[in-house]
C-alpha cells in the first residue's frame, strides 16, 4: 500500500509569478521542460485577462499555451490554475479540457472557479450569482464530457440550456479530467464535495486550510462520495533567500493582502476591519482600481506577522521544509508552488533538488 508521502504531488505555476517576472513564451516553455525532466508532477497556468498593475507582462490564453506544453513534456499533468467560468460557455471549457486532455495522452486537467470581479469590471461582463451560475456550469460541463452522438444531452437550467447537444471528442482519462476547484466560502466549499476531483485553493494559512477540508469532507459525505483518491490540492508561495529575514519583510505586505479575507480573520481570531465591505470588494475589485488596492493594503496590516508567515515558504530549504510538513499535516497532497524572485529556472531546480527528495524519499 502506498504511504502519503508517496502520493504526495508537487507541480509549478505559470502565474502572477511569471507574469511579474516579464518572461516570454520561450522562457516559459523552457522552464516548464526543466520541471517534467526533472521530477515535478503537474505544471499549471493561470486563465486572466489581463494584469494592469505590471503593464509589461504578457499575458497569454492558458488552453493554448497549456497545449503548446503538452507537446513539449512527456510526465506532468497539465491544468489551468484556474480558468474562469464567467467568461466562458460550459461547452467551450468542456471541448478545451477534452482537446488537452487528447494531445498530452491523458494528462490534462480541468481547473476551474467562479470568476471574479477582476477579470471582468473593465470588459463589462455581468458578475452577477456567480456561485449559482457555476453549479449550472459543473452540471453541464460533465454532461458534456459524456456525450457524443449516438448520447445527446438535455439541459434545463436558469442560466444555461442544452438540446440534443453533443461534443465530438473523448477524452483519455476515465470518466473525464479531472475536475480542481477552486473554491473557498461555505457554499462554494460545499460545491467542492459534490462535483470535485480536487480542491486548489489559493492564500491559505495551515489552519484555514484544515478548517475548509472538513467542511469539504462534510459535504462528501452527504453526497455520498469518498476522499481516498481526491486531491487536496493548495497554490503556495516559495521564495528562495540566504536571508530569509530581510526578504520577508520586503514581501510580507504583498502576503497579507493576499491572505486577507474574512475566513483568515475568523480562524485565527482576528478582529475585522471596521468600514470595510468584503462583499464590495469582492464583487468590485479590479486590479486597475487604485482604490480599493490601498483599501486592501491598509486593512490586511492587521494579519500578525506569525499568521501570514505560516503561508509562505522564505528562506533556504531548511527554512522550507517546516512550513510544507505543517500543511501536510493540514491535509494537502499536491502542492502547487509559484517560484518568486529573480532566478525561476534556478529556483525550480533547487527546489527539486532539495525540497521534493526530503518528502519523497521519507519513509
Amino acid at each position: 500500500m502506498m504511504s502519503k508521502l508517496d502520493m504526495l504531488k508537487f507541480g509549478i505555476q505559470n502565474g502572477l509569478n511569471v507574469a511579474r517576472a516579464g518572461l516570454s513564451e520561450d522562457q516559459i516553455i523552457t522552464a516548464c521542460m526543466l520541471a517534467d525532466k526533472i521530477g515535478y508532477d503537474s505544471i499549471w497556468y493561470m486563465d486572466h485577462s489581463n494584469v494592469p498593475q505590471w503593464p509589461k507582462a504578457i499575458v497569454n490564453d492558458p488552453w493554448v499555451m497549456l497545449s503548446a506544453l503538452a507537446s513539449i513534456t512527456q510526465n506532468v499533468e497539465l491544468g489551468t490554475c484556474v480558468t474562469d467560468a464567467i467568461r466562458r460557455h460550459p461547452s467551450n471549457i468542456a471541448l478545451s479540457s477534452i482537446t488537452l486532455d487528447r494531445v498530452s495522452k491523458g494528462r490534462g486537467i480541468l481547473g476551474i472557479g467562479a470568476g471574479e470581479a477582476q477579470n471582468l469590471k473593465e470588459f463589462y461582463i455581468p458578475f452577477e450569482k456567480p456561485v449559482s451560475k457555476w453549479e449550472e456550469q459543473l452540471q453541464v460541463i460533465k454532461l458534456l464530457y459524456n456525450s457524443s452522438p449516438d448520447n445527446l444531452v438535455n439541459f434545463d437550467g436558469k442560466f444555461y440550456k442544452l438540446g440534443n447537444a453533443c461534443l465530438q471528442a473523448k477524452p483519455i482519462r476515465k470518466p473525464h479530467p479531472p475536475i480542481y476547484m477552486a473554491a473557498g466560502g461555505k457554499r462554494t466549499l460545499a460545491l467542492v464535495g459534490k462535483y470535485g476531483d480536487g480542491w486548489l485553493p489559493i492564500g491559505y494559512t495551515p489552519e484555514l486550510f484544515e478548517d475548509h477540508k472538513s467542511v469539504i469532507k462534510r459535504s462528501m459525505k452527504d453526497n455520498n462520495r469518498d476522499d481516498d483518491d481526491f486531491q487536496y490540492a493548495l497554490d503556495i508561495d516559495v521564495y528562495f533567500s540566504d536571508d530569509a529575514e530581510a526578504s520577508w519583510a520586503r514581501m510580507k505586505e504583498a502576503v497579507k493582502v493576499s491572505l486577507f479575507k474574512p475566513e483568515i480573520l475568523r480562524v485565527h481570531n482576528i478582529k475585522e476591519i471596521e468600514g470595510f465591505d468584503f462583499k464590495k470588494y469582492f464583487t468590485e475589485y479590479s486590479m486597475s482600481n487604485q482604490e480599493w488596492i490601498v483599501k486592501m493594503r491598509e486593512a490586511a496590516t492587521t494579519i500578525p506577522d506569525s499568521v501570514s508567515r505560516s503561508s509562505t515558504a522564505v528562506g533556504n530549504p531548511d527554512d522550507m521544509i517546516p512550513v510544507f510538513e505543517r500543511f501536510i499535516k493540514a491535509g494537502v497532497n499536491h502542492f502547487v508552488i509559484r517560484f518568486w524572485g529573480k532566478n525561476y529556472f534556478g529556483s525550480i531546480d533547487k527546489f527539486a533538488s532539495t525540497v521534493i527528495p526530503y518528502f519523497k524519499n521519507t519513509k
